[in-house]
């Protein structure tokens, strides 16, 4: 089975064991990671836009659609990618979240904003 690091959130370094075919939003969710999903996972936004740091070679090429969703998001790479889009293969991913998917996911939950307070 495929791990998945998570890097980048406010929780630090996360690695998780994936089963291929499952989203790295889904993965993220069943995990509790701070990756953002305004859209619900539906590839209408860009809220879930991550960076795949490692293993990029072994996935699918983004959509279309995917790549036009990436034009709305907020400091696009090439190694630019929606979590709601990318399939875990067979293959270990290091996944950074960026400051975008963060901020949509403590808008998501404001109650855990660290300056709720």
């Amino acid at each position: 089975m495929p791990r998945v690091k998570f890097i980048g959130g406010p929780d630090g370094e996360r690695v998780v064991e994936a089963e291929s075919g499952i989203t790295l939003l889904e993965l993220a969710e069943e995990h509790h990671v701070k990756m953002g999903s305004a859209c619900g996972g539906v590839c209408a936004c860009s809220s879930c836009h991550c960076w795949i740091r490692e293993g990029e070679d072994s996935l699918e090429e983004a959509s279309e659609a995917e790549e036009d969703r990436l034009d709305m998001g907020f400091d696009v790479r090439p190694y630019s990618r929606l979590g709601c889009q990318v399939q875990v293969g067979d293959a270990d991913l290091v996944v950074e979240l960026t400051e975008e998917s963060l901020q949509t996911w403590y808008n998501e939950h404001p109650e855990h904003r660290p300056d709720k307070g």
